[in-house]
């Protein structure tokens, strides 16, 4: 595979693209809008269709296996796996709420929907990894933008259910089946892997920020379309509109690499020799320069040459090391490259794991059940909800993003600690839920989406600081089984049975009142009180290592490595 030249356009070409390939795999977001159609039209309880949630968060989050085949196999061989998932697991349910094909059994729409959603994990997996490398200087602003689209990704659906498809779950099944591989397939050939810039570039700043407002303004205009949608009759011909300046917006990160094409930078970066013979010489130079910023030094790599093409015996090897030939292979400190069998032994990373999966198993439960949420709290029209939490999901997202990455760059503060603090406002939200005051329940929503936004703008570019980038795809996917063992447990066991048991106790399959999820919001609440707790010790723990990597304001990846 060729990489390409460092500080050029495809990796902002590339980055424009993934925005696109995020939106797409943020599909698995859109189970709420057709929840209520698989509970309606093939008879489910409300456990039943919980335990359909989990198959969802399942599906999403489990990425052992694009993490390990990012390592293997180019991006677009990732993003090819994830649209075949996405067209056969989309298309089963869609045949089974169109009634296209009847009476499939209840295991086969569940491994459907893990099938389908599991495309989620292919797509994001091969674009995140692929933009953390091409920019590694500034993973929690790249991290932050992504998971961010990802979060928009809900309320693009649903304008798209609402404006488009007139509320039809069917026909929103279809557009997954056919839109996401169709998407997929115009997105790789843009995926690709770039050679990093070897220095922090004072327009890389800018073009982030412009990524980031249009991705703000974005974000406003998809909660006030669906507010309006709601509030107003609009025709078929103005929503069609509606959603076509949708499009547009979602096309304006690709303004940068325009941009970079009719004005080209005219400085020169540093070392650069000049005339046109010495081209060559540079790249290859300034690659060089690159590798030796990112690549840890091992001393596997001087074993290697000695091991070559001879067996070495025991002793041979103990007196070679004594006469210093070689170096004694030694194990990889936090801020290096840590192969999985290696982290997943070390203290901080289970209790990364073990924050994370309190703080978005807490979060999925109510994003799971918020349509059932808002019906039993008396709110007829559960949209405005659902665009309410996607927005504050992509807030939260976006500025776990750029205020994590100022903070640790100004003061050294480690981004977990951001992660304890919406923590404990996650417990205030719980309280307010199961309070059912009046006029409490979107202020809650709102709240609970952005601290639910914050955990994935974290936990991704801390996992990427502790334990390195070359085998980040597999353990970022492996933290990320939180969210699926927290919904399994929150949401599949705890939510669906207090609902139904309150159902049965009002003669009906529906449950009514702020006693429904009651007892539920009790037990997230203690829940998110003991992730704050290991959010402060993994924050106390890690202090040192930021000290070290971000001194004087700059990520000392080569430093880091030496050490």
């Amino acid at each position: 595979m060729a990489v390409l030249k460092e500080g050029s356009r495809p990796p902002w070409v590339g980055l424009a693209a993934a925005v696109w390939v995020q939106i797409a795999a943020g599909s698995a977001y859109t189970f709420p809008l057709y929840s209520p159609a698989l509970k309606s039209v093939l008879g489910f309880s409300q456990q039943q269709l919980t335990i359909i949630g989990v198959a969802n968060d399942i599906g999403e989050n489990v990425g052992i296996l694009p993490g390990i085949a990012c390592n293997k196999f180019p991006p677009w061989v990732i993003l090819l796996v994830g649209l075949c998932l996405s067209f056969f697991g989309y298309g089963v349910l869609w045949l089974a709420v169109s009634q296209t094909v009847l009476s499939l059994p209840y295991w086969v729409l569940w491994l459907a929907l893990v099938v389908a959603t599991n495309s989620s994990a292919w797509m994001g997996t091969a674009v995140l990894v692929t933009n953390m490398r091409n920019f590694p200087l500034s993973r929690g602003t790249v991290a932050g933008i992504l998971k961010g689209y990802i979060g928009l990704s809900a309320a693009v659906f649903t304008e798209i259910f609402a404006m488009v498809f007139n509320d039809s779950a069917s026909d929103l099944l279809l557009f997954l089946t056919l839109g996401i591989p169709i998407i997929c397939l115009a997105m790789m050939y843009f995926i690709r892997a770039c050679t990093p810039a070897s220095g922090e570039d004072s327009s890389e700043h800018v073009h982030f920020l412009f990524t980031q407002a249009a991705s703000l303004l974005l974000a406003v205009y998809l909660l006030t379309t669906t507010i309006l949608k709601i509030i107003l009759s609009l025709n078929n011909s103005i929503s069609y509109i509606l959603v076509g300046v949708m499009v547009i917006l979602l096309m304006s990160p690709l303004a940068i690499p325009l941009k970079m094409t009719i004005f080209p930078s005219r400085h020169k970066r540093p070392g650069k020799l000049d005339g046109s013979s010495n081209d060559l010489t540079e790249e290859e130079i300034s690659s060089s320069q690159t590798a030796s910023l990112l690549t840890p030094i091992s001393s596997e790599a001087d074993l290697g040459s000695f091991r070559e093409g001879e067996d070495i015996s025991e002793v041979d090897m103990l007196l070679a090391v004594g006469e210093g030939a070689v170096k004694k292979k030694r194990k990889p400190r936090r801020g290096e490259d840590f192969k999985f069998r290696e982290a997943i032994i070390k203290a901080d990373f289970w209790l990364l794991w073990l924050a994370y999966f309190f703080g978005v198993g807490s979060g999925v439960t109510v994003l799971n059940n918020l349509a059932q949420i808002g019906v039993a709290l008396g709110v007829n029209d559960t949209t405005i909800l659902l665009s309410l939490f996607s927005f504050c999901n992509f807030l939260g997202r976006l500025g776990a993003g750029v205020v994590s990455e100022h903070f640790v760059r100004s003061k050294t503060i480690p981004r977990t600690f951001w992660m304890m603090i919406t923590q404990i406002l996650m417990i205030i939200t719980f309280l307010l839920y199961a309070s059912a005051l009046s006029g409490t329940l979107y202020a809650a929503t709102a709240l609970l989406g952005i601290c639910f936004g914050v955990q994935f703008g974290v936990m991704i570019p801390t996992s990427s600081e502790l334990f390195g980038l070359k085998h980040f795809g597999i353990i970022f996917n492996f933290m990320q089984l939180g969210n699926p063992l927290g919904a399994l447990l929150f949401s599949g066991l705890l939510a669906g049975y207090v609902y139904d048991t309150e159902a049965g106790k009002q003669q009906g399959s529906h449950c009514l009142g702020p006693n429904c999820f009651r007892l539920t919001f009790l037990v997230l609440a203690g829940v998110s009180a003991f992730g704050a707790f290991l959010s402060m010790i993994l924050t106390i723990r890690i202090r040192p290592v930021y000290q070290m990597l971000y001194a004087a304001g700059s990520f000392r990846l080569a430093q880091a490595s030496d050490h």
